[in-house]
């Protein structure tokens, strides 16, 4: 499972049975960005019924490489992750999958006013692609 964590969504994608490719499968909204209880057990529901064994997480470095606020906020989240679901969750690099996801809309043709309810599922899709791909390449 991939997850892409903002301040009040998390997109969520999954890999095929044979790690080869990430779909999306949803976008789970909170109405305050410290309102997490839901999103937890949203996660836990999803882990359980798609029988998930790992989560790759977003971990959103800065370009030159820095970690700020929000690392600290995604640490804390992939702490609450491991504790709900028990399973290892591994943090990875999203420098530039939001950028990739508004590209990729864009050549789809998805007008601008729709691509912000898309754009956390996307970029969850790179980030678990990317990810299953480094994998692969071991």
């Amino acid at each position: 499972m991939g997850l892409d964590f903002g301040s009040k969504t998390v997109g969520v994608a999954l890999s095929d049975p044979m790690l080869i490719t990430a779909q999306g499968l949803e976008i789970i909204r909170r109405e305050k960005e410290s309102k997490l209880r839901r999103t937890l057990a949203r996660v836990e529901e999803l882990v359980k019924e798609y029988d998930v064994k790992k989560i790759i997480l977003g971990y959103p470095k800065n370009m030159d490489n820095s970690e700020g606020e929000r690392c600290e906020k995604t640490r804390a989240f992939r702490d609450d992750l491991e504790r709900r679901t028990g399973l290892p969750v591994l943090l990875w690099d999203e420098r530039l999958t939001t950028v990739a996801a508004d590209k990729a809309m864009i050549e789809e043709g998805i007008r601008r006013e729709k691509r912000h309810k898309y754009v956390d599922e996307i970029a969850a899709i790179f980030i678990l692609q990317g990810y299953l791909e480094s994998i692969r390449s071991i």
